[in-house]
């Protein structure tokens, strides 16, 4: 019981990367077509849904209508769930700079936001992102030019996690984000990514327009319905775009809960790509990097619970469940350092670590009791420092 907790556990943090990482060295690479220089870049529609983003929607339109990409090519809309604070007066200030603004009178979630604002949509590739965030310059660009190969229908974006430097910030999302980019660029050269990011990614208008019900995620169900349509998902390094680190691990605790709600329930919806009978390496990918890290808590806690049979009996069992209490201790401290502080990142990682595992158990618990939380609740996080 003890090795098949461990083995599976480091299956799919290090085997799984591993044996993609071999497998990226064995296939032989994919050629790509995208958007030569000089050809006209096709019409694209930037989405914006938003609740309550007062703060940030000024400075994210500023950003948003001074990327690189010809103006004449680039629809805007800001599709506000609700919003009950100034974020509608403050989009209306960019009307005449040709930002649009859907108002949907109730409150209904994320994804049935995006889900009204599909027939308002003009471009031939839809960019989705998000408020908070800061988009390089000419991310967008090389996510629309990764588009020019056929056989690719969603292309997203690396995120880069950041902070102000005087700015309490949670240093394990920071090593995380790093991780998750690592893995989606070895998935993508074997044969792309099993989910795109939520902060920004292109999608084709023809993909976008299917439906995702409401409380499931349209970032994850993007990668999934692309493959269902014979294309692939790619992460494409060179389309930046920096994330703001939640200033408490308390706040990402809330925002893994309800990410990971929303994708265990779209995972249940697209259940079938994850047969290989059909979908062969990809439902293997699909398996390995969602559902074997979603299964991961419940093989810590048969691990925790093996070593304390073991250490009824051996020393060595003894001195690993004191390992294993030291580390919750440290979780915990980190867990309850003071939030306007920055948390010591002896304190952080393990913090975070078992913060981001318990997330995963309740999100599962969450789904059981058919609890999906439709309703959007965005993180706040300060916008993106300049880089």
């Amino acid at each position: 019981m003890l090795a098949v907790a461990g083995g599976f556990c480091l299956y799919t943090y290090l085997g799984y990367p591993a044996m993609l990482k071999l497998l990226s060295v064995l296939r032989r690479p994919r050629r790509s077509t995208p958007t030569p220089a000089g050809a006209e870049w096709p019409r694209i529609s930037i989405t914006l849904p938003v609740y309550n983003e007062a703060q940030v929607i000024a400075a994210a339109l500023e950003r948003i209508l001074a990327l690189d990409y010809p103006a004449d090519r680039r629809q805007v809309l800001v599709v506000s769930d609700a919003s009950t604070d100034r974020t509608h007066e403050l989009v209306s200030q960019f009307l005449d700079r040709g930002v649009e603004l859907l108002r949907l009178p109730e409150r209904q979630g994320k994804t049935a936001a995006e889900n009204a604002a599909r027939q308002q949509l003009t471009g031939e590739i839809i960019i989705n992102t998000d408020a908070s965030v800061r988009i390089h310059p000419v991310a967008v660009k090389h996510l629309v030019a990764a588009l020019g190969d056929p056989s690719v229908g969603v292309a997203s974006a690396r995120d880069v996690s950041v902070a102000h430097v005087d700015t309490p910030v949670n240093a394990g999302e920071h090593a995380y984000v790093g991780y998750e980019m690592w893995v989606r660029d070895l998935e993508t050269k074997v044969d792309g990514i099993v989910g795109a990011s939520g902060c920004l990614y292109a999608i084709r208008a023809d993909l976008h327009t299917h439906f995702v019900p409401e409380a499931l995620s349209r970032d994850f169900a993007a990668a999934l319905t692309a493959r269902e349509h014979g294309r692939r998902a790619v992460s494409v390094p060179e389309a930046v775009c920096f994330v703001p680190r939640g200033a408490s691990l308390r706040q990402e605790y809330r925002r893994k809960v309800r990410t990971i709600t929303r994708g265990l329930g779209t995972l249940a919806y697209k259940r079938a790509l994850l047969n290989p009978l059909r979908y062969g390496l990809f439902a293997w990918m699909l398996f390995s990097h969602k559902v074997c890290r979603w299964l991961v808590p419940w093989a810590l806690l048969w691990l925790v619970a093996a070593v304390g049979a073991v250490a009824l009996t051996s020393g060595w069992g003894r001195a690993a469940l004191a390992t294993c209490g030291a580390l919750g201790a440290l979780a915990g401290i980190g867990w309850l350092w003071p939030e306007g502080e920055r948390t010591p990142r002896l304190l952080a990682l393990p913090a975070y670590v078992v913060a981001g595992n318990v997330a995963v158990l309740h999100a599962w618990l969450r789904v059981l009791a058919g609890r999906l939380a439709p309703v959007w609740e965005p993180t706040r996080r300060e916008a993106a420092p300049a880089r």
